[in-house]
């Protein structure tokens, strides 16, 4: 797949997937129809030029191939009918006519192809971790590697799940759910959506960075959800996440590209817009919680520590006792080494790193670049310099992120 046609079908298969579930195809389908149109796409667009529209070339092409699909089955049925199949059972299978399926106005509240997808990938049927490597892969187009290293997993571990939950899926009705069925699909949809923003904040392989494209998606679709369920706590929580998270976005590379930490950053260049979104955001979360007598969720804890950040003007400024009592709150109710390893970084600035280098030292995080990483700062805070170097090497050996790579590398240099 040459590399622009690749950028177009990363922007387009969620979408084409949704619109040809709402015409009626069930997942199968849809996935077969829209791997014909990129197949279509890199025979025909080489040799013919580009199309004015590439989307639109896309969809009208899956579309044609679901109408002759659907065509196909329709005479399928007619001949059972011809052999004298019984009429019940013939009424059930015949296909409904495509091309009504496909110009009918089909428009309902949630008015976002990929959103209606996600409710429909995230089904009570699956397990929840099924909902969300299903969900990532056809929604976000993360690969199986990316989706694996998000939820800390084996490759081969997620491309069981993603195979075992299409075939429960197999034959379910892919519909838009009831509003009370969307509710209780929530926490799912909120996780995915920020699983997919993560993917894009710090890209798990590649020549980058990151992948803004994939955070701005994340993020729109987050404030489409929270206009959606505007008394849900977690949707507003999850937009005042990410609002507050991809205000960053333009001071965490520098002029030639390269990673700046947040320590680091340059403040001013935080997008001002995105952190007053944010805050406004979490406000609205907050008078929900109190109207309902409720504590802080995770996603609100999330959202309280990157406000702190948003705060602080300058990194020194930072309130580091408070993100820890934040971090204290957020381990209690969602007790994972990510989280620990990010309350025992915000421990050794509110105290010291003396006491944060035993419990980092302590999480089961092998592999995970960041907790070398987090490990050869506090050595070198420590003035242990060889065991900061040889934690730094040990980063370096498991990131796959080439942009990751040569910051961690010029970090041993400077050491």
């Amino acid at each position: 797949m040459t590399p622009s046609i690749e950028a177009v079908w990363r922007l387009e298969a969620r979408r084409l997937t949704g619109a040809l579930l709402r015409a009626g195809a069930d997942l199968a389908l849809a996935e077969d129809c829209v791997q014909d149109a990129l197949v279509a796409a890199m025979q025909r667009w080489p040799a013919e030029g580009w199309p004015e529209s590439p989307g639109a070339w896309l969809m009208t092409a899956a579309k044609h191939r679901l109408i002759d699909r659907m065509r196909h089955a329709q005479m399928a049925a007619r001949e059972q009918q011809a052999l004298g199949v019984d009429a019940d059972a013939r009424a059930a299978h015949l296909a409904p006519d495509p091309l009504d399926l496909l110009l009918a106005d089909e428009a309902d509240e949630v008015g976002d192809d990929a959103l209606r997808l996600m409710f429909i990938a995230c089904h009570p049927k699956l397990a929840r971790e099924a909902q969300w490597v299903l969900t990532l892969r056809l929604v976000a187009g993360l690969t199986v590697a990316q989706i694996a290293r998000a939820l800390f997993a084996k490759e081969a571990t997620i491309a069981q799940r993603i195979t075992r939950a299409k075939a429960q899926l197999a034959g379910e009705p892919f519909e838009l759910p009831p509003a009370f069925e969307r509710a209780a699909r929530l926490d799912a949809v909120c996780t995915v959506l920020y699983l997919m923003f993560n993917e894009g904040y710090v890209a798990s392989s590649g020549a980058e960075w990151m992948r803004p494209t994939l955070c701005h998606e994340a993020l729109r679709l987050a404030r489409h959800l929270a206009a959606l369920l505007p008394t849900e706590a977690d949707a507003q929580a999850l937009q005042a996440l990410m609002e507050l998270q991809a205000s960053r976005l333009p001071a965490r590379t520098d002029a030639l590209g390269r990673p700046v930490l947040l320590l680091e950053q340059d403040r001013r260049r935080w997008d001002r817009l995105l952190v007053r979104r944010g805050l406004a955001a979490l406000a609205r979360c907050r008078s929900l919680n109190a109207l309902r007598s409720e504590g802080p969720g995770t996603l609100t804890l999330q959202a309280e520590l990157a406000a702190v950040h948003a705060r602080a003007t300058h990194a020194e400024d930072t309130d580091w006792p408070h993100l820890l009592r934040l971090y204290d709150a957020l381990l209690a109710l969602q007790p994972s080494p990510v989280v620990a390893l990010n309350r025992a970084v915000a421990l050794s600035h509110a105290i010291g790193p003396a006491q944060a280098l035993p419990l980092v030292e302590a999480l089961p995080m092998t592999g995970y670049p960041w907790w070398a990483s987090a490990r050869a700062d506090l050595l070198q805070r420590l003035d242990r310099i060889e065991e900061a170097r040889e934690a730094l090497r040990q980063a370096i050996a498991w990131t796959g992120n080439e942009r990751e790579r040569v910051l961690l590398l010029e970090r041993l240099g400077r050491m």
